[in-house]
């Protein structure tokens, strides 16, 4: 068994030009260089129907949940991109965590989430780049057991910050996000020993 720190890499979009998929890919690069065994996944291939806690009590976790699961319970850590919908967290984000936060029979609460460790980073077309949907995402994290490093990026005017290849335009903020990725892999692997 590897002893490599995982982690699971994932954008708060289902967008196929996501600017916050290209942003997290930048970071998960930066992880792995840093000696993590990095996945990333695309939220929009795991389709999940809106929290329903009667639809749970008839029909139980749906299969796409208890795929999650397996993924966010063997992941040590999490890189997560998310753009800001009207000052705040994606509606498919907070759908995904919300379902991940019911227990299977015979789970632990809070599974896929405690004793986890994150690192936060946006990118969004408006002048603050996410920011205030980041700040909810760390509450929401912080709630359920998840170690949220302090450090985050917010990347402002999204639609002109990246380049063909999915680069930063700006070093120094590219610098920012592999450098969240390289923190992630470093404390997740001083966590796991």
């Amino acid at each position: 068994m590897s002893k490599a720190p995982r982690i699971l890499a994932f954008a708060g979009s289902t967008r196929k030009e996501s600017y916050n998929k290209k942003l997290v890919q930048i970071a998960a690069a930066s992880a792995t260089k840093a000696g993590a065994d990095v996945e990333f996944i695309d939220l929009k291939n795991f389709p999940l129907p809106l929290f329903d806690e009667d639809l749970e009590k008839e029909s139980g976790l749906p299969a796409n949940v208890l795929a999650l699961k397996k993924l966010f319970i063997a992941a040590d850590g999490f890189l997560i991109a998310s753009p800001e919908y009207n000052s705040s967290i994606t509606a498919v984000l907070k759908n995904t965590i919300d379902w991940l936060t019911r227990p299977a029979p015979g789970e632990t609460p809070l599974a896929a989430f405690m004793g986890k460790s994150a690192a936060l980073m946006a990118a969004s077309p408006g002048g603050l780049g996410g920011l205030r949907g980041l700040v909810h995402i760390r509450a929401i994290l912080g709630n359920i057991g998840v170690l949220v490093l302090p450090d985050q990026v917010a990347v402002a005017k999204a639609y002109e910050a990246f380049n063909p290849d999915g680069s930063l335009k700006d070093p120094k903020q590219h610098a920012s996000i592999e450098m969240l990725g390289t923190q992630l892999a470093s404390v997740v692997g001083k966590l796991k020993g």
